[in-house]
């Protein structure tokens, strides 16, 4: 990307007019249509709405993981639409975090390997990726676990070294799709907290699809999707 596509902005995130149809069928689904959201850094956006709304649509456009059918995704200044795979491939690996419901971890590595791997995609040398991961484990208050496998950890543990991960590469977005979708609420609350905690420490801006609307109530500000756009959500709507 040349430096005219490089923009001045006080935002990780912009998505502008994107629009994002499918085909079933004969017929033709509208999933987004000139939507419009931006995410500051250190801002934390809750996305609310029922599935099949076009959350996840968001988030993977959001990551770079499909191509808007119109529009621009900005990151971190950088425009989007007119990259090409290996460019789009290389911001994500170093300027996006992603966290799953499911904590997708690598089962026959360590919590620590699983923090190094990303590094050293990136091209990080060992020793520097070892103390990376063992320094955000210890963030996430893992640092005890550090050598044990995901199937050794409980599912809150798993989700705390998922969160880790994500923010190993030091991005400016954090995109998450019910990173506690699938632990009890006490776990849940906690892994959030914490969740909230690493993002404000590291001032990433984060975007997180959640049903859960007390966690959604934590947040710097919650949005939905309507009729294709992305519109501010009053809890009690």
């Amino acid at each position: 990307m040349n430096n005219d596509e490089m923009l001045q902005t006080p935002y990780v995130l912009e998505m502008e007019n994107i629009s994002r149809s499918f085909v079933q069928g004969n017929e033709i689904i509208d999933v987004l249509d000139q939507a419009d959201l931006s995410i500051k850094q250190g801002e934390m956006v809750a996305l609310v709405g029922p599935s099949g709304s076009g959350k996840s649509t968001l988030l993977q456009l959001a990551g770079l993981l499909e191509r808007s059918n119109g529009g621009e995704v900005v990151i971190d200044g950088i425009a989007t639409s007119e990259g090409g795979d290996n460019e789009r491939t290389m911001l994500r690996r170093d300027k996006i975090g992603f966290v799953y419901q499911s904590h997708r971890l690598m089962p026959d590595f360590t919590a620590v390997e699983n923090l190094m791997l990303p590094q050293l995609i990136a091209g990080h040398k060992r020793r520097d990726a070892r103390e990376r991961g063992l320094s955000l484990l210890k963030q996430v208050g893992l640092a005890h676990r550090a050598e044990h496998l995901p199937s050794e950890l409980s599912g809150g543990e798993q989700q705390r070294v998922a969160i880790a991960r994500a923010l190993v590469n030091a991005p400016v977005l954090l995109l998450a799709d019910e990173p506690t979708g699938n632990l009890d609420p006490k776990t849940a609350d906690d892994v959030f907290s914490l969740f909230i905690h690493a993002v404000k420490g590291m001032q990433v801006g984060a975007l997180i699809a959640t049903h859960d609307m007390e966690l959604a109530q934590k947040m710097d500000r919650v949005v939905t999707l309507k009729d294709g756009q992305v519109v501010d959500f009053q809890i009690g709507d």
